[in-house]
């Protein structure tokens, strides 16, 4: 059975550790190799631009995205399973692009593990462009690792 469609009040607001819990369940949903509570928060205690993308009560998604000097370096963007292909993700680059944009960035970079080709497709949909590999980057499971496509978007 499918979710019901969410409501139309859509908004962001920012993913704060009170909410981690639920935000941990749908990583967990989302991906074989999660972030964990530490990893999101070192990234709340470091300042990164960290946004839940709700329907109400209900997330739909949320990105992590760490600001550097002339650039923004996505770092998680998730949507919760049973909401993707619903065109949250690119709702979420978006906002992050409006974001960079504010904070004087001039590109928007980030990694995706290259047997992701929905991934890849989405981002590439939003003007992403390949620009590399990183070798052995993320863990696959038994000791084995997969590359990451590295991908940019100029602003």
């Amino acid at each position: 059975m499918l979710p019901e469609s969410p409501p139309l009040e859509l908004q962001f607001e920012p993913l704060l550790a009170d909410r981690l819990d639920e935000v941990l369940r749908v990583e967990q949903r989302a991906y074989r190799h999660p972030w964990n509570r530490t990893n999101f928060l070192d990234s709340l205690h470091a300042g990164y631009q960290a946004q839940l993308l709700v329907a109400g009560t209900q997330i739909l998604g949320y990105f992590v995205a760490m600001k550097g000097v002339d650039e923004v370096h996505l770092l998680n963007i998730t949507v919760d399973p049973p909401y993707q292909g619903q065109g949250w993700a690119r709702l979420m680059l978006d906002a992050l692009a409006v974001w960079g944009r504010g904070q004087a960035a001039q590109w928007v970079w980030l990694e995706v593990r290259a047997s992701n080709t929905r991934a890849l497709r989405a981002y590439e949909s939003c003007g992403y462009r390949r620009m590399g590999e990183r070798k052995d980057y993320y863990p696959v499971g038994d000791g084995q690792r997969e590359a990451a496509v590295v991908m940019s978007l100029r602003l």
